[in-house]
C-alpha cells in the first residue's frame, strides 16, 4: 500500500496509531492480510508508518481488541481465522426442514467450525420505533409484539436482534412465550397462514448506541451494520419488522441477483 502524500496526510487529523490500525483493517479485511498469516514486524511498520514502536504497539492493541488478530507483546501478531463472517440475508426467510431442525440463518450466521446460540433477552409488547412502526403501519400509540435476541458465536457476543409482530397476528401463540420457538418464527408464521413471501432491507452504518456498544463488547467507536428489515406475506401485508445491529468490521453482507 503507498502511503498518502503529506499534503494529504494533513487531511486526517485522527492520532497516528488509529490512522495505523485504519491501513492495516483495511489489509486483513480486503485479504491481503489472510485468515493465519502474519502482520509485518514492528521494526516494518515503524518505517512504513514513520512512527515510533509505542505508536505501533497502540495501532496493534486496537486491532486486538477489535478481535481482529490475536497475539502477544513480543511475539507475531496473527490474523484470526474467523477475522469476518458473512451474512446471507436470503437465508432468514428458510424454514427449518422439521420443528426441531436449526435455523438454517443461525447456521448461516456462525459458518464452517464455529457454533452460534441465540439468546431470548425479552418478549413483551412495546411501542416500536418510528420506522418499525412505519414499516409495520402502525399508528405512533400502537404497539406489537417484541421479540429481542442476543446472538453470539463461539461464546463472542455478536448481533442484536429485535423482532417486531402486528398483535392481531401474535397474540394466542407460541410468539408470546418466553421461549425459543422450534423451527423459527418463518416456520411459525407459515402455519399461522403467513407463509413470508417476500424480505426487505435497509442497511445502514452508524456509531453503536451506549447499549449496542456494550452488549456487543465492542472496544472502538467503529460503525455497527444496522439492518432494518421487513418480512411481507400475501398480498404484501407485514408480518415481521426485524432491526438487526452488528459490529460493521467482523461481518458482510452477501446478496445474490439474478439477471431477467
Amino acid at each position: 500500500m503507498t502511503l498518502p502524500r503529506p499534503e494529504e496526510q494533513s487531511l486526517d487529523q485522527r492520532p497516528l496509531h488509529v490512522r495505523i490500525a485504519a491501513d492495516l483493517r483495511d489489509d486483513i479485511m480486503n485479504g491481503e492480510l489472510g485468515p493465519g498469516a502474519r502482520l509485518p514486524s514492528t521494526t516494518h511498520l515503524k518505517v512504513r508508518f514513520d512512527a515510533s514502536s509505542a505508536t505501533v504497539q497502540k495501532a496493534l492493541g486496537l486491532l486486538k481488541e477489535e478481535r481482529l488478530v490475536i497475539g502477544r507483546a513480543g511475539s507475531a501478531v496473527i490474523v484470526r481465522e474467523h477475522r469476518q463472517r458473512t451474512i446471507r440475508p436470503a437465508d432468514s426467510l428458510s424454514t427449518g426442514a422439521s420443528a426441531d431442525a436449526p435455523y438454517p440463518w443461525l447456521t448461516d450466521a456462525a459458518g464452517p467450525g464455529a457454533h452460534a446460540v441465540s439468546r431470548l433477552v425479552e418478549v413483551r409488547e412495546a411501542l416500536p420505533p418510528a420506522d418499525v412502526a412505519l414499516a409495520l403501519g402502525l399508528g405512533p400509540d400502537d404497539r406489537a409484539l417484541l421479540r429481542h435476541q442476543l446472538l453470539r458465536i463461539d461464546g463472542e457476543p455478536a448481533e442484536l436482534v429485535r423482532s417486531y409482530y402486528p398483535l392481531d397476528i401474535a397474540r394466542g401463540t407460541a410468539l408470546t412465550e418466553a421461549r425459543k420457538i422450534k423451527g423459527g418464527t418463518p416456520t411459525l408464521l407459515a402455519g399461522l397462514g403467513f407463509r413470508p413471501r417476500l424480505s426487505v432491507d435497509r442497511v445502514s452504518a452508524r456509531i453503536p448506541t451506549q447499549e449496542e456498544h456494550r452488549a456487543l463488547g465492542l472496544s472502538s467507536d467503529l460503525p455497527v451494520l444496522r439492518t432494518l428489515r421487513t418480512v411481507f406475506s400475501d398480498d404484501r401485508r407485514p408480518v415481521e419488522v426485524t432491526v438487526m445491529v452488528k459490529a460493521g468490521h467482523l461481518y458482510e453482507l452477501r446478496y445474490e441477483f439474478a439477471p431477467d
